[in-house]
């Protein structure tokens, strides 16, 4: 039997349903403003006790402020104070000189430096289109001033930076050899970075270094592989060792040729979405392989050593790898600076995210700084040899 509800019923259930509905919406709307007012509360407190130290600071400090440093501190101090030590702050020159290493070009001297024992700077390697190539500057030679400024006074990172700049301006540069210094002034020259090298080894083993992903990195790996294959190579040994990273989208289109068709590597966002980080198409090549790693292979370089190992294409040998496995993405903001912030973190579709571990070695091989021989590269060959 069917029963009926009256017109008075009826009127007092939607009553009573849109009170329900209008009791929880406020009761949500509620918790939303007091979250938001306990935010604004936590912010502007922050803001304040920042204003008490501008203030106190300016009524005692001695020496004189510079304010656009004092800016560039404030905002690089903020992202040093959320814990995360692959986010930064970059200053508008940091950010046109972040674009420019990325895009595979460094403008400034083209010579590798490191630190004297004396503190100073030590010449390393001067490339062949440095504008010091035609100079009477080797390597060995000591640099104790740039544009005057004496290195030790200044701080060998700040002197190292300051030989960097525009590029066709002029940097001047105090050399020092056998106790006798002399300046010499030249014009900072855009030297594109070679970031792949290779060789044929005995018994048709190709060697291929790759020292950063840049944007010009897919190019050099891609001719370094035509060479060696058009040279009959029966084998591969890809050295990233030293590798620290760089862009994945470079990392992608190299270890493209050498994985089975299909998605390599997922991106794993904040809200657990997941986005397609490296694909492969149908083209592979099908040699046997070995990586070589160190524990200053990072970033990018340990994603293409762990897309390798995953899909069974190389062996890895050498140390485990420094385990950063978290990506960042770049954005400018209007006064030409940027923040550069950790949005997610990746991983190969076989294996779990390294992140803080590394990536364990097949084949642990110590490096040794006692004998000049590279016994990582030998043990390489050694289990290229065996898989051959």
């Amino acid at each position: 039997m069917n029963k009926k509800i009256t017109l008075g019923l009826a009127i007092s259930l939607i009553a009573i349903a849109s009170a329900v509905t209008f009791i929880l919406t406020s009761f949500f709307s509620l918790q939303s403003f007091n979250k938001k007012l306990v935010d604004f509360n936590e912010k502007s407190a922050k803001y304040e006790k920042l204003n008490s130290l501008d203030t106190l600071v300016r009524d005692l400090y001695f020496g004189e402020i510079e304010e656009d440093q004092l800016s560039s501190g404030i905002l690089k101090g903020y992202m040093n104070g959320i814990g995360d030590k692959y986010s930064r702050y970059l200053t508008a020159d940091e950010y046109q000189e972040m674009l420019a290493e990325d895009n595979g070009m460094r403008v400034g001297l083209g010579i590798t430096v490191g630190i004297d024992e004396s503190g100073y700077i030590v010449i390393g390697e001067i490339l062949e289109k440095s504008p010091l190539a035609d100079s009477d500057i080797k390597a060995g030679d000591i640099i104790v001033a740039v544009d005057g400024k004496d290195v030790l006074k200044e701080g060998y990172n700040a002197a190292v930076d300051a030989m960097k700049g525009e590029e066709g301006t002029d940097v001047r540069i105090t050399i020092r050899r056998d106790g006798i210094d002399k300046a010499y002034t030249f014009k900072r020259t855009a030297i594109e970075i070679e970031s792949v090298s290779y060789e044929m080894l005995d018994n048709y083993i190709g060697y291929i270094k790759i020292s950063s992903f840049k944007k010009n990195t897919p190019e050099q790996f891609a001719d370094a592989l035509e060479t060696l294959t058009s040279n009959s190579v029966k084998a591969l040994i890809f050295d990233v060792r030293d590798n620290v990273g760089g862009l994945v989208t470079s990392l992608e289109k190299c270890v493209d040729p050498l994985l089975p068709e299909g998605v390599i590597a997922n991106a794993v966002y904040k809200d657990n979405h997941e986005e397609t980080l490296v694909y492969s198409d149908e083209s592979e090549i099908e040699i046997p392989m070995v990586v070589l790693v160190n524990s200053n292979t990072a970033s990018a370089a340990e994603l293409f050593a762990a897309s390798l190992k995953d899909f069974d294409k190389a062996d890895i040998v050498g140390e485990q790898t420094f385990g950063k496995g978290v990506m960042q993405s770049v954005y400018k903001l209007d006064d030409g600076s940027a923040v550069s912030v950790t949005v997610a973190e990746y991983k190969t579709t076989v294996s779990d995210c390294y992140n803080g571990i590394g990536i364990a070695p097949d084949h642990i091989v110590p490096t040794s700084d006692e004998d000049k021989t590279d016994l990582q590269l030998s043990k390489a060959i050694e289990v290229i040899n065996e898989l051959d």
